[in-house]
């Protein structure tokens, strides 16, 4: 006990000394490795400072595009896919810098790419110590800090489920002590027991009432965004004579961001389908050898201002069947379509519609139009993610999974839509390789597992 209090109190510091150390391991590796064939690294020299300047640079740039080393807010896969990622990228651009200072060596002269086993072993070794450090910071802070009591209010039991699945996965960070209606008598009782308070589909001035109180007494709160929260999250503050406000204007894409957005479409599309070319071949051919049907499929779609279109996607599913959203173990589903579906490689086809410009390389996937019906009579601001071309890769898709609710994908789309940048459109290509790692970023719909809730009663 004594030890975890100690731990508790030197959290931050001890935070932070662990992220630097294993940044600065992670440079020396790659110094220390790449030496054996580029002496200069160990050397005070040109060669030396500026790889130390490009590391460093581009680390941190790699690192605010995936995430840091955040341990205790996120559990170690996500942590480990993010710095692998981060790590290599740097490796890559840093070398590639090295072998340009190399060209000004007077035994070198041209410019030539050596010592590639050298960076492999580079990046195998800076992996191993990722996983190693990350595993080892997670079991420590975990060690510390108990889960944390925490309380979850919501007004329907859909809206709890919600927020459960999510809390199930971080089992070491929380703790589920009570599941009340908004509307019990006792609720705020419930959350004086609790550290923590997750808000879910509650009126807006019973949730500012709980937020309130959560703030008084030190309660930690999270809440699921509602449209109120998205318009917020871009408003600036404005003084109005001596009265604070926050100010919000509406606004759409600037002809100066759709040119370059535009750009960037081209340029990827063309660089995409030279690098593809071969898993368009294997995919034809896989598809077509299975039941000789048709390799592309095409399917009605919504994209900017509820235009309709048709989506390109090679045929994962058998020819004739039901048209409806995919549910776990589905037998529509072919085998090469299961291949496919995994490798997210069925949506390569889309680069015929980005060509088009029906679509955009990130923005919101295009949804059936039978779901945009249905989402739109559930939730009728689900007409807002229109506001932009339909994306190929998207906030939504990085950071949601296939079964992701409605509610939540819209929230995630919003935000993007609000936040628009073009940096954050390269940021969410960047971070598209993670969806590649995640091995529930295809999860399907799962029709079973009803919860109910003894304590989720309302009282008169």
């Amino acid at each position: 006990q004594m030890i975890k209090k100690i731990l508790k109190k030197l959290d931050k510091s001890l935070l932070l000394i662990m992220k630097l150390t294993l940044y600065l391991i992670l440079m020396a590796l790659f110094f220390w490795i790449m030496s054996f064939e580029n002496r200069p690294l160990l050397v005070l020299s040109r060669t030396m400072g500026s790889t130390i300047l490009t590391f460093t640079i581009v680390g941190a740039l790699f690192l605010r595009i995936y995430g840091t080393y955040d341990i205790g807010r996120r559990k170690s896969k996500p942590i480990i896919y993010s710095l692998v990622l981060a790590v290599i990228f740097t490796d890559i651009v840093t070398y590639l810098e090295l072998m340009i200072m190399n060209t000004i060596t007077p035994d070198i002269g041209a410019f030539r790419l050596t010592s590639i086993e050298w960076l492999l072993l580079t990046i195998v070794v800076q992996i191993a110590v990722i996983i190693l450090y990350t595993y080892a910071g997670n079991a420590l802070y975990f060690y510390a800090h108990d889960p944390e009591p925490c309380c979850i209010i919501a007004s329907t039991e859909d809206g709890v489920r919600r927020v459960m699945c999510g809390i199930n996965k971080y089992k070491k960070q929380y703790k589920v002590e009570h599941v009340v209606h908004y509307k019990k008598k006792t609720l705020y009782q419930f959350i004086d027991e609790t550290h923590a308070v997750f808000l879910c589909e509650i009126p807006a001035v019973e949730r500012e009432n709980i937020i309130n109180y959560c703030y008084e007494n030190k309660k930690n709160i999270y809440y699921t965004p509602e449209i109120a929260d998205v318009v917020e999250s871009n408003a600036e503050n404005y003084l109005l004579d001596d009265i604070s406000v926050f100010n919000y204007n509406v606004k759409s894409l600037s002809l100066e961001q759709r040119f370059l957005k535009r750009t960037l479409d081209l340029v990827l599309v063309i660089l995409m389908g030279i690098v593809s070319s071969p898993i368009w071949i294997v995919s034809a051919i896989a598809i077509k050898s299975y039941d000789h049907g048709s390799i592309l499929f095409k399917q009605k779609r919504a994209t900017l201002n509820g235009r309709v279109f048709e989506v390109y996607k090679f045929r994962t599913m058998k020819e004739n069947v039901e048209n409806r959203s995919v549910t776990k173990d589905d037998d529509r589903i072919t085998p090469p379509g299961k291949i496919l579906r995994k490798i997210r490689m069925d949506e390569l086809p889309q680069l015929l519609n980005i060509l088009k410009g029906d679509m955009s390389f990130v923005g919101p996937r295009p949804e059936m139009m039978e779901n945009v019906t249905a989402y739109t009579e559930d939730l009728p601001e689900f007409k807002y993610r229109l506001r932009v071309k339909a994306g190929l890769t998207g906030y939504a898709q990085i950071a949601g999974k296939y079964n992701t609710t409605p509610k939540d994908k819209l929230m995630m789309d919003l935000l993007y839509i609000e936040h628009y940048s073009i940096w954050k459109d390269i940021q969410l290509l960047f971070q598209t390789a993670i969806v590649f790692l995640k091995a529930d970023s295809t999860e399907a719909f799962d029709t079973g597992n009803k919860i109910t809730f003894d304590e989720f009663e309302e009282e008169e």
